[in-house]
């Protein structure tokens, strides 16, 4: 399994990466801005774990596209009161988030 963390933050992409691979022992891929995510998408995810708001911009674009791949993804948060509606049967996780919701929202993809 390949699991995308769309996260500006590096402390965040490692902890959550840290995470990733104690629950799945999965292969994780970081990308920290629109492009570099559209990117690690182009090579394949079957999961990703979406930071919304990346510093002047925001990641419905990925969400959309994951979407359309059929590619299950989490948003992982601290502005999820802005993602948009349409994402209302996504699951979210707010930061500061504890570390057994990600696990939780791991295993249950």
């Amino acid at each position: 399994m390949r699991v995308l963390i769309l996260e500006d933050e590096p402390l965040i992409a490692m902890d959550l990466e840290d995470i990733v691979v104690e629950t799945l022992q999965a292969d994780c891929v970081w990308a920290s801005s629109l492009h570099d995510g559209f990117q690690r998408i182009l090579e394949g995810v079957d999961f990703a774990l979406l930071d919304f708001d990346l510093g002047g911009d925001n990641s419905s674009a990925i969400a959309r596209t994951l979407e359309d791949l059929r590619v299950p993804f989490c948003f992982v948060s601290g502005s999820l009161s802005d993602v948009p509606s349409r994402f209302s049967r996504i699951p979210k996780i707010a930061k500061p988030y504890r570390h057994a919701d990600i696990v939780r929202a791991l295993t249950a993809a």
